[in-house]
């Protein structure tokens, strides 16, 4: 896929030729923060020191006020984008009358030493073929472009400082400052190269020039830590290249520190192009995190599984006592509990999709689902990883204790809507999930466990589920108990092996949700206007549930539309194979970028189809 340089496109209204679409953007981090790449250079999202911090670029939200850093050819060229093979190291090259160049875009990957808050970014230019002139703007706007900052210019180095923090900027090349951002404007020849290092200083980190000779050390070094992850990946598969990609994103969606994983690394990009269904996804979905447990398993990474279970017991989650039970649907990175969510009216938003938030006030919903997907991984730790202690296994007692007290009410339900409490089956299908596997376990290891009263409300919710979540007027399992609306998340009913994938009942429900919720391979989670969530306007198909729907269909044995509709959804994804949450009625990709919960789907869909065609 080609781009022009310098041509900032994007459809829809407010400033489109201000803002690249979202899809037109690779990702970079350092396990502890991420950065936006654009296919034009510039580096439009980026919170320092970690993802959840204020952004210190934002240009994706408010291409005025949010602070960019641009880096690109200065005559007309074309670009591609890829990453080096097998890492997260990504390379943006430009195409000229002149020559050609590429952009080295990459954060080292350090321990918990000092060097690990430096939070090092670098972007190293080389002219590969012939001449290139290259202009470089440098633009923080620190705070979410709310905070006022100063520079200081001397040589190669620039220090820009806000209350909040300060970045020093090194460079191979002079700079020139104005007061507020520092330009540079170069010419290379073939086989030349300059290097820019961004850095966050304070505290006991200095700014320390980043010359050629160290670049290209911590260039290889950070592609032999990628290459070496990568290498304990167990999946030989048809889709190697789209699964490996997918695994190399959801370990850049982790947080070292604390082995949290973040749902994905932005706030904000709109599910709807100047619509209000724009939200925070820099935290810990317990749902995201514990799906994603499950995919990095089946994939081999048993320590990313192992970092997930040591957050949960280290910070307490699964001991917790709330208004909503012992789990909240969402954590920090830290495992901080108070999300208070907040509107940035200072920026327009994506293509004028506003309000911009931070923060999530989805935080104390009830959201029952959540304890399934949670001891499912569990469960699966249990058996492909390491045996739980007693410890974390007399947490997992308590839980399904409590979920057996409180399985039988309305919640917000997996999609977090925001027009009321129902009686959503997803959410009790995941209700029995959790009891079901907590058995399971119980049973082959001999762990002490109330089996009689988990067993009586296992049978409870299933019997429910058969008997009022099933409509016999759509001959489909519904939305929510003795409801007519379909819903994509019953996708999960033969995943979870709480049906037969051939049931006759499983089967009628595959096909009513074909022919209301799917479109070209694309599906929609429900229609809103037969199931108002509260909001204003409509949202796209959700990739998720694309995915889930060719599982679905691979477990009916139904290949042929499987790998029909596998292969379209790969389409879709980006000229990087990345994917956003939702995908727009032509073809373009929205919502939070990119999302893991996506690419986790994906990695089981074909996982499971390749396996399907033996």
């Amino acid at each position: 896929m080609e781009f022009e340089a310098g041509s900032r496109g994007g459809g829809g209204g407010g400033g489109g030729a201000r803002y690249l679409p979202i899809a037109e953007h690779g990702l970079i981090g350092d396990l502890r923060t991420a950065a936006l790449v654009g296919t034009d250079g510039t580096i439009d999202w980026y919170c320092c020191p970690r993802f959840d911090a204020p952004s210190v670029f934002g240009s994706i939200l408010d291409a005025e006020r949010g602070g960019s850093f641009e880096l690109a050819a200065d005559v007309p060229a074309r670009t591609r984008q890829f990453y080096f093979p097998d890492t997260n190291v990504l390379i943006t090259r430009f195409y000229a009358a002149d020559g050609v160049a590429e952009i080295q875009d990459f954060m080292p990957v350090v321990d918990e030493s000092r060097e690990a808050s430096r939070h090092r970014l670098i972007r190293r230019v080389v002219c590969v073929r012939g001449t290139l002139p290259f202009a470089a703007r440098i633009a923080p706007r620190f705070g979410y472009g709310a905070e006022p900052h100063t520079v200081r210019v001397r040589a190669g180095e620039a220090v820009f400082e806000a209350p909040s923090m300060a970045l020093a900027l090194t460079s191979t090349v002079p700079l020139e400052g104005d007061g507020r951002d520092v330009r540079s404007h170069f010419k290379l020849l073939e086989g030349e190269s300059v290097v820019f290092a961004l850095d966050r200083i304070g505290e006991d980190v200095r700014p320390r020039a980043c010359p050629h000779a160290e670049a290209e050390a911590q260039f290889e070094a950070t592609v032999r830590f990628w290459c070496d992850w990568l290498s304990h990946s167990r999946y030989r598969g048809r889709w190697r290249e789209m699964v490996l990609r997918s695994a190399l994103l959801l370990k850049l969606l982790t947080y070292a520190p604390t082995g949290a994983i973040v749902a994905a690394p932005t706030t904000s990009l709109p599910e709807r192009i100047g619509g209000e269904r724009n939200w925070d996804y820099r935290y810990v979905w317990v749902r995201d995190a514990a799906f994603c447990v499950y995919a990095m398993l089946r994939l081999g990474f048993t320590s990313e599984a192992e970092a997930f279970m040591a957050f949960l017991s280290e910070r307490g989650i699964m001991r917790g006592a709330g208004p909503s039970g012992p789990l909240q649907i969402m954590y920090g990175i830290d495992g901080r509990k108070d999300l208070p969510e907040s509107e940035l009216d200072h920026l327009e938003g994506h293509l004028g999709s506003a309000p911009v938030r931070v923060g999530n006030g989805a935080t104390h919903q009830l959201q029952l689902d959540i304890y399934g997907a949670l001891i499912d991984s569990v469960y699966l730790y249990d058996k492909w990883g390491q045996p739980i202690s007693s410890d974390h296994w007399d947490e997992v007692g308590a839980v399904v204790d409590w979920l057996c007290d409180h399985w039988d009410q309305p919640d917000e339900g997996i999609w977090e809507t925001r027009g009321g409490r129902r009686d959503f089956v997803y959410s009790r299908l995941m209700c029995w999930v959790a009891i079901e596997r907590a058995i399971r376990m119980a049973n082959r290891r001999g762990l002490p466990a109330d089996l009689g009263r988990w067993l009586r409300n296992r049978d409870a919710i299933y019997r429910q589920i058969m008997r009022e979540g099933w409509s016999a007027e759509r001959g489909a399992f519904v939305q929510s108990l003795g409801a007519d609306v379909l819903d994509a998340s019953v996708l999960m009913m033969p995943m979870a092996k709480f049906v037969s994938p051939t049931d006759p009942k499983w089967l009628a429900t595959l096909d009513a949700l074909t022919r209301d919720l799917v479109s070209d391979s694309l599906v929609y989670r429900y229609d809103p206007a037969a199931s108002p969530d509260g909001l204003h306007g409509t949202e796209g198909t959700f990739s998720i549930c694309s995915f889930w729907y060719v599982e679905a269909l691979t477990r009916a044995g139904r290949l042929e539309e499987a790998r029909l509709a596998f292969e379209k959804m790969l389409t879709y994804g980006n000229h990087l194979g990345l994917y956003a949450e939702e995908i727009g009625r032509t073809g373009e990709q929205l919502g939070n970028f990119p999302q893991a919960f996506t690419h986790l789907s994906l990695i089981s869909a074909a996982f499971n189809l390749d396996r399907a065609l033996g």
